[in-house]
């Protein structure tokens, strides 16, 4: 009788599935963020190892706090592009607007107050994102192409103004970039915050199920009355003040503005790598904050290894693409494993 119709015209509803027989629930062991911070930690073990090994003393407290520091910048950029990456788009212009964001900084604060030069980094951060989000949306260029050619117009605009380092951040900002707390760098509170927040806005609330539902499906988000086009937009200035979080604390950290400051360390390639180290999509729709921070920490620890081994930059690029190319081939063959 279970599931069929009787002489009433009544139907009987089977009864649930036994626990038994329920599909084991092993979101936690295949969440590529819990992947990415069990690799970071194993990361680092293998790193201890290898420079004890050469006779080095890698858990030193020196290295621990240039380690936590090292992550800051790459990770306040990195939060930021989660946000635009889980729509579906991606920013290229990161690296020159941090360069820019630090000359804005030490200029106004050598002429003015630290709270103008804050408030003008982040005015300046949430126009280029705006300006991004709406050539994405409003006349339908490419990610890619659009926040390479804004890239192209900050480097112009960098290149036109600036002939090498300007302005001079006051003492009193700079405890920011070197100050700490017992062992922990004061800059780490910054990247928490943004990142506590970013995470909150984008789990929490509707705008963030927002973000999830264009990258996974665009026209089915619209039908289902999202504002996709907002949707973009707003995910572009966010990573855009994220990156001129990271422009204020380069900022402290340098003591002034460099026109190097963004591009040399290559933030923009580099925060996509984080960013797709922690199992975000590039896609789009699936992903998060708490991955992202495993792979800049991943990024951050081969990097103290391979500069306490003395490796070749050649090799040390080398290793870091075969580790992110294998890390997101496990993710799309875990992937494919749900769906089949």
């Amino acid at each position: 009788m279970s599931g069929t119709t009787g002489t009433t015209g009544t139907t009987v509803v089977p009864p649930p599935a036994s626990p038994k027989t329920r599909a084991p629930n092993r979101g936690r062991l295949t969440d590529p963020a819990v992947g990415v911070w069990l690799a970071a930690a194993a990361v680092t073990a293998l790193g201890w190892i290898v420079v004890a090994a050469r006779g080095g003393d890698f858990l030193t407290l020196s290295n621990v706090v240039g380690i936590l520091q090292n992550c800051v910048a790459l990770g306040l950029v990195a939060v930021g592009q989660t946000a635009v990456i889980l729509t579906g788009s991606l920013d290229l212009s990161v690296a020159y607007l941090i360069s820019l964001g630090t000359l804005v900084a030490a200029t106004t604060m050598e002429g003015g107050s630290v709270l103008t030069a804050v408030l003008a980094v982040l005015a300046l951060s949430a126009a280029v994102g705006l300006a991004n989000g709406l050539i994405v949306t409003g006349l339908k260029v490419n990610a890619f192409i659009a926040t390479l050619g804004t890239a192209f117009i900050l480097r112009g605009w960098i290149e036109d103004n600036y002939t090498g380092p300007a302005g001079k951040v006051p003492a009193s900002f700079q405890h920011l970039g070197y100050d700490r707390i017992g062992p922990i760098p004061v800059s780490l509170f910054l990247l928490a915050a943004v990142a506590a927040a970013m995470w909150l806005i984008t789990r929490r609330t509707r705008f963030g199920h927002h973000l999830y539902a264009t990258g996974g499906d665009e026209h089915a988000a619209r039908l289902s009355g999202v504002r996709t086009r907002r949707t973009v937009i707003a995910a572009h200035v966010l990573c855009s003040l994220c990156v001129g979080a990271a422009a204020l604390f380069l900022a402290s950290r340098l003591g002034a503005g460099a026109p190097w400051a963004g591009t040399e360390a290559r933030y923009d390639l580099e925060s996509i790598a984080a960013v797709v180290l922690g199992g975000t999509v590039l896609a789009g729709g699936r992903g998060g904050v708490a991955g992202t921070l495993g792979g800049v920490l991943v990024l951050a620890v081969l990097d103290s290894v391979f500069n306490q081994l003395g490796v070749d930059p050649f090799f040390k690029n080398v290793v870091r693409g075969v580790v992110i190319i294998a890390a997101v081939a496990l993710y799309a063959r875990r992937g494919s494993r749900r769906s089949a």
